[in-house]
């Protein structure tokens, strides 16, 4: 089916009656306008995959109605912006983090713009989302080393949250043990790689990003906190009662685009390569068949739970007040929307997590059961590995194997994402010891 057309517009060119509304002069067409990140990539389902994929478009022209569909697709670094263009009402639909959906949710009641949640893209249930990096040749080695040092981060934000609560876990004011550094993940990157930062606490992409290209090495797995921590879609609530079916279809369009993600996961996070400019290989560390991040539109009961959690924090960095999460939380449309299968995604659970490499020129991974089946397929096949992934021994969040820290227990060979949890089973294992990757390679060969 041909599909309507994408108005890909900057902000400034829209025009305000624009947004969700017919088009002054043609009360037949209608243009619905999508804030994404289209380098957060755990939102790809809402944001990049879903535009590339065309699905939302062939949603509305299903509708039947007798309008005409235009999607503008706007494209920010953060949720910020979005949150600003929604509360001014020229965004319909946006896709941004867990602690930027609070502070979406505060500045839409506020101002008199309400705005709910409706769906979830990705989510990681104990915070591997979020990382803390260092600099390749830092001698930072643990989250306790950054008393007194000059961390960036992106305030309000989900990495933000994360490194505010291992540094309270680690014995370290968050407003007084480090001098903080506002600023957006681009800038905190060069930061780091002009030595102006001690340290980058980011959320995906951006510290698989760093670690892939040898700009940075892990300090610190947000999955340590054992919190959960996603993304999701906030809609505004005039929006919403004004065109549910507009925004129904949305939520089928995600879901299909979620489907398309989870069962072509390479050819996913080649699309989403495409249209970024990321590297394929960090997109499915991310988004692939068991990355960090799990893709599914149903806002489950944890992650609801979770973001009540982070209110506190919020609170606490005089970033807002009081928020009603379940005012916020919206799941008529989305029910709706995918109707009897809604309450199947609702159970879903993660995929357990396991080894994959990609192999040069494949449409597809091999997975692994352990880290040295990984590392023995490697081992001889050493000029074919396209990249090599394997999940940390404590924590299960998915890192490149190359750049892990290995540890070396008898037989077994297990990898960690930061230094220091690799140092706690050394110290609780009595015989084992951290080697290098080209040892353990050469043990597992």
């Amino acid at each position: 089916m041909k599909t309507k057309p994408v108005v890909a517009t900057f902000l400034l060119l829209a025009p305000l009656t624009a947004c969700g509304s017919a088009q002054a002069g043609d009360s037949s067409t209608v243009t619905v306008t999508v804030g994404y990140q289209s380098k957060t990539i755990n939102t790809v389902t809402a944001g990049t995959l879903l535009r590339s994929l065309g699905y939302f478009e062939k949603e509305l022209d299903s509708l039947h109605d007798g309008k005409t569909y235009k999607v503008d697709w706007q494209d920010y670094a953060t949720g910020a912006p979005i949150t600003a263009q929604m509360t001014a009402g020229k965004i319909d639909i946006g896709s941004m983090g867990d602690f930027p959906l609070l502070i979406n949710a505060a500045r839409g009641k506020q101002l008199g713009k309400p705005t709910h949640l409706v769906s979830v893209t990705g989510y990681n249930l104990r915070g591997g989302l979020n990382t803390v990096v260092t600099a390749p040749d830092s001698q930072l080695a643990s989250l306790g080393d950054l008393k007194g040092k000059k961390v960036s981060t992106s305030v309000g934000s989900a990495a933000d949250g994360t490194l505010v609560r291992a540094l309270q876990r680690a014995g370290i004011d968050p407003g007084k043990g480090i001098e903080k550094l506002n600023q957006q993940p681009a800038v905190g990157a060069s930061a780091l790689s002009a030595g102006s930062t001690d340290a980058l606490s980011q959320f995906v992409a951006w510290p698989g990003l760093l670690a892939y290209q040898g700009k940075a090495k892990a300090l610190y797995d947000g999955a340590e906190l054992n919190l959960p921590t996603f993304h999701g879609v906030t809609a505004r609530e005039d929006f919403a009662e004004r065109r549910p079916a507009v925004l129904e279809a949305f939520l089928k369009a995600q879901a299909e685009a979620t489907d398309y993600l989870n069962t072509h996961p390479v050819a996913a996070a080649e699309s989403v390569a495409k249209a970024t400019g990321l590297p394929a290989e960090v997109v499915y560390l991310y988004n692939g068949a068991h990355g960090i991040a799990t893709f599914d539109p149903a806002l489950k009961p944890q992650l609801v739970s979770a973001l009540k959690q982070d209110v506190s924090g919020l609170k606490a960095a005089k970033l807002t007040g009081d928020i009603d999460v379940d005012s916020f939380v919206d799941d008529q449309y989305v029910k709706k929307a995918l109707g009897a299968d809604y309450t199947k995604r609702l159970a879903a659970t993660p995929a357990a997590s396991a080894s994959e490499v990609w192999p040069k020129g494949a449409s597809e991974t091999r997975s692994f059961t352990t880290p040295v089946a990984l590392l023995k397929y490697v081992s001889a096949h050493r000029d074919g590995i396209r990249a090599a992934y394997v999940p940390d021994a404590t924590t299960g969040t998915l890192w490149f194997a190359d750049k892990a820290v290995w540890v070396a227990d008898g037989g077994r060979l297990l990898p960690f994402v930061a230094p220091e949890t690799a140092r706690a089973y050394v110290t609780a294992h009595g015989g084992a010891r951290i080697v290098t990757y080209a040892q353990a390679l050469e043990q597992a060969s």
